[in-house]
């Protein structure tokens, strides 16, 4: 193996032995991921069951970001707290959850809403931001500043049994944003409904564990692993039916982000 040599050191390679036998991933995808910065925007269904993966990837640094308080209701389905955590602030509770599973990985934690003045601030020397918040007004808020910034974007969202998770890069001449996607109609309008819908615990789960793998298959493509990172490419998510079909996503010339 002519590999380069990786900054893992015996006990990491030995943490991470099962991802660096698969040869789509090896020692310099572990390697690729370890260097990675990774943004999650809500500690949500989505964003835990997400970030325990992330974390259990090995991906170095992680910025946790939710204002939201950790409630009785959040249980059933947010993996990451417990009864103990009821009535604390998911991003210290996130944070915790991160300093028992992990403590070698750098984490970063902001408890303040999103909002189009600060997320620039937020998302700042990300590699790639993961979105899983609850309502359009910040997810078009995140997908701005990620195109404005250059970086990725996973959005990864679920209503009832539908799922839906997509990988864009709208700062590329080619590529739509998240906002060709949905457009601008949604912008001032909050769409969190899972207290109205009710939401199964599995069915995020899956959403955030896909968007999870996703988010592993963009950091390891420069080492050309998982193959094609899939950049405009919407996966939705049946979980009734079950099943997944995807759609690719056009970019929108008069995109007032991207285009």
């Amino acid at each position: 193996m002519s590999e380069h040599p990786h900054p893992l050191s015996e006990d990491r390679l030995n943490r991470f032995a099962r991802h660096i036998v698969l040869p789509e991933i090896g020692g310099a995808g572990q390697a690729a991921i370890a260097r990675a910065h990774v943004v999650l925007v809500g500690l949500g269904g989505i964003g835990a069951p997400a970030l325990q993966y992330l974390a259990g990837a090995g991906v170095g640094h992680l910025t946790l970001i939710d204002d939201d308080k950790v409630s009785a209701s959040n249980l059933q389905r947010q993996t990451i707290y417990t009864t103990r955590d009821i009535g604390h602030g998911k991003a210290v509770s996130a944070r915790r959850w991160l300093a028992n599973f992990d403590e070698k990985l750098e984490v970063s934690i902001h408890d303040r809403r999103i909002t189009q003045d600060n997320v620039e601030q937020l998302i700042a020397g990300a590699d790639l931001v993961l979105d899983g918040t609850d309502n359009f007004a910040t997810r078009l808020a995140v997908s701005d500043a990620c195109v404005a910034a250059s970086i990725p974007l996973l959005s990864a969202a679920v209503g009832r049994f539908q799922g839906q998770v997509g990988a864009f890069v709208g700062h590329r001449d080619d590529q739509p944003c998240y906002r060709c996607f949905v457009g601008d109609a949604f912008d001032a309008e909050d769409c969190d409904t899972c207290a109205e819908d009710g939401v199964l615990g599995a069915m995020v789960g899956w959403v955030g564990t896909f968007a999870a793998m996703q988010a592993v298959r963009i950091l390891v493509s420069a080492t050309g692993g998982m193959g094609d990172p899939q950049w405009g490419k919407l996966h939705l998510m049946d979980g009734l039916k079950p099943g997944m079909r995807t759609l690719a996503i056009a970019k929108d010339p008069a995109c007032r982000a991207c285009g």
